[in-house]
């Protein structure tokens, strides 16, 4: 049974899968849930996230934990052959206000990408409304890449 928790914007919206936009559903299994990051200044920029509430990576089940490496390499490649960026960054944190669920960011770092975004200044697209793709956007780009991932 999956586990949720009271004031956490990641359950929320996982307890309403079902009537989730494609932003917000980009593809599901029985552990995580991969959707489309809001306030991002970058078309593609992912978050990977587990179903149930866990706010520490070493808190993973071990079946959680095997399907993480699993979605990294599947989104990162779906994400090389969509975008043709030069190489799919992968962070966690988890440390903002009411996003302490753990989830992995996996952003395509295009090839033309600034020098000051390259690297943990990526960042820096995020929250600062420059640039952000509309919703229409991020929900035409979740189904290319949901049909990428076969579905």
């Amino acid at each position: 049974m999956t586990t949720l928790a009271p004031d956490c914007h990641s359950c929320a919206r996982t307890a309403e899968l079902d009537a989730l936009p494609s932003r917000e559903r980009v593809a599901v299994d029985a552990h995580w849930r991969v959707a489309h990051a809001f306030g991002a200044g970058v078309l593609g920029w992912l978050v990977l996230l587990p179903r149930r509430h866990v706010v520490s990576v070493a808190e993973l089940t071990d079946e959680e934990a095997a399907g993480l490496g699993v979605w990294q390499v599947r989104l990162s490649r779906a994400l090389v052959a969509e975008t043709g960026c030069a190489k799919v960054y992968v962070a966690q944190f988890a440390e903002a206000p009411g996003f302490g669920h753990v989830h992995f960011h996996l952003i395509p770092r295009a090839v033309e990408l600034a020098p000051e975004h390259r690297g943990p200044r990526v960042f820096g697209l995020l929250g600062d409304g420059a640039g952000v793709p509309s919703e229409p956007e991020r929900d035409a780009f979740a189904d290319r890449l949901r049909a990428r991932l076969g579905g």
